[in-house]
């Protein structure tokens, strides 16, 4: 009976210690050993064996991580003060490194990521703040990228995700972009008109040169207007004669002979 009870108890010891001892862990993670205290290397991925109360395991997740950096507020070089939020992309490359060189990898970049943003982006005008965003994105993530390498941190994406503008710097900005729209509309416009009195001349030119041209411009005006057919056009005619003369003169006696009549 003692014997049975021994099996048993030996048995379950067998169990216990190979339970806590095989260990399996995916593709995307690693496990950092550390043996009596020393570092023993990362294991993984799949199944391996580790000695339970001696080595202590700690798994590292090498999937891309996303960090949502909160608005922070800060004054451009023109003295603007902004808010800005941003999303980080980074992985674990090194797993030894991102344990035993860092405390908390996760926080130290995500509060790496929000001084370097005020940083980089305060020494930047407010335009280029507006219109530089792939630039400064490239920017901040060469600052990060060199920062976390020696932690095993590999920065794979920076993105400026808003800029938050004061209530007064919005109207500002409007009121400037009314002005450009009206400062190019009246630059069309001039424009518009001296290339048609560049072409007016021209054409003064020719008719000067060319005269009877200049008749047959009238003639086509006339037929424009005769277009409308409520209105009386009286012309100086051909060459030699001189209707509208006559036409005039013909009014005029005929006004005097009801003036005279009258009396």
């Amino acid at each position: 009976m003692v014997d049975i009870i021994t099996t048993v108890i030996v048995i379950v010891l067998i169990v216990i210690i190979l339970s806590q001892a095989i260990k399996v862990v995916r593709e995307y993670e690693r496990v950092v050993i550390f043996r009596m205290g020393r570092l023993f290397g990362a294991k993984g991925p799949g199944i391996f064996l580790i000695i339970p109360i001696i080595d202590s395991p700690i798994k590292v997740d090498l999937r891309i991580i996303t960090i949502d950096v909160q608005k922070q507020t800060l004054i451009t070089k023109d003295n603007v003060s902004v808010d800005v939020d941003a999303v980080i992309y980074y992985r674990v490359v090194e797993p030894t490194n991102a344990i035993i060189k860092v405390e908390n990898y996760r926080i130290a970049t995500s509060m790496l990521a929000q001084t370097s943003l005020r940083d980089i982006l305060g020494q930047i005008d407010l335009d280029d703040l507006l219109s530089k965003r792939e630039e400064l994105n490239k920017r901040l993530q060469e600052v990060l990228d060199i920062a976390t390498e020696p932690w095993g941190i590999k920065i794979t994406a920076v993105t400026i995700r808003d800029v938050s503008l004061p209530e007064s710097m919005l109207r500002a900005i409007a009121k400037q972009a009314e002005a450009e729209r009206e400062r190019r509309s009246r630059i069309i416009l001039a424009d518009g008109e001296f290339q048609a009195s560049q072409k007016m001349m021209e054409a003064a030119q020719l008719y000067q040169k060319v005269p009877i041209a200049m008749k047959l411009r009238e003639l086509q005006t006339l037929a424009e207007i005769a277009r409308e057919k409520n209105l009386i056009v009286v012309t100086t005619g051909a060459p030699g004669s001189d209707i509208s003369n006559i036409a005039g003169l013909t009014g005029a006696f005929a006004e005097g002979r009801s003036k005279a009549e009258t009396r």
